[in-house]
């Protein structure tokens, strides 16, 4: 059985991974930390502070972070300290923050970091790959829409596109919403909306003359974003120190 502990155990996402884990016949939830003391299902939770004394005394094989960017990167240092594997949603990280993640799981534990564990998601992304391979001469428009307690804009997911966009029809300028008189240029555009409570939903444009293809994804609960991070967890454990992807979980690597 594998020991989980969850950093941000205090938050929905965090909250909602560990109910899963609890309720999971291979799994074990051992206890969570947070920005504040505190339980979660009858498991102790403490302030990030204590989490090197509390990863020493509870001896998880898996730290699962759904906390934000400077949390995250702490808590991956700390896993690796312990030599626990880790797998982080965080989103809103930096470059340099993502590289100092990198640094601390390549010298001693592997992880899985990734801006959405859904496995729909992940499918999505595939397919916008494939899709931006042959459309690369289209004009190309991304939309989000989330949470109206969402921070971080775009999304994460939203800037893994833009990632996968520049990689395949190379790099363009980003446009984030048009006010006024302008053309329409080789730009992408990036359209956020944040309102009520939307979970989470992500769209590509790709429009030529006389059609257009949309790929979209929508969530309809949160609990898909959890249920994949437990298929990390269950994938990471035993893996060569080093960074992963749910493309590696999921083995969605283009052939």
């Amino acid at each position: 059985m594998l020991k989980v502990v969850v950093c941000g155990a205090l938050g929905r996402m965090g909250g909602t991974v560990a109910k899963l884990v609890s309720e999971a016949s291979d799994l074990e939830l051992v206890g969570g930390v947070d920005v504040r003391a505190g339980t979660v299902l009858g498991k102790e939770v403490v302030p990030a502070d204590q989490i090197d004394r509390f990863l020493a005394e509870k001896k998880p094989d898996i730290l699962v972070d759904f906390t934000v960017a400077a949390a995250a990167v702490e808590n991956v240092k700390a896993a690796a300290r312990h030599q626990v594997a880790a797998v982080v949603g965080t989103t809103g990280l930096t470059p340099k923050q993502r590289e100092e993640m990198k640094r601390a799981a390549e010298a001693s534990v592997p992880a899985v970091i990734t801006s959405n564990f859904s496995v729909g998601v992940n499918i999505f992304w595939f397919l916008v790959r494939e899709a931006a391979k042959k459309l690369g001469d289209y004009d190309i428009e991304v939309l989000e829409a989330h949470h109206r307690n969402k921070k971080d804009a775009p999304s994460g997911t939203a800037k893994t596109i833009l990632e996968i966009l520049d990689a395949e029809v190379g790099a363009r300028p980003k446009l984030y919403g048009r006010e006024g008189m302008m053309e329409r240029g080789k730009e992408i555009g990036v359209h956020v909306i944040r309102g009520g409570d939307i979970v989470g939903e992500h769209t590509v444009l790709f429009a030529g003359n006389q059609e257009c293809i949309e790929l979209s994804h929508r969530a309809q609960d949160r609990s898909v974003f959890a249920m994949g991070a437990l298929r990390a967890v269950r994938w990471v454990k035993g893996k060569q120190p080093g960074v992963y992807t749910m493309a590696d979980v999921l083995n969605l690597h283009p052939k």
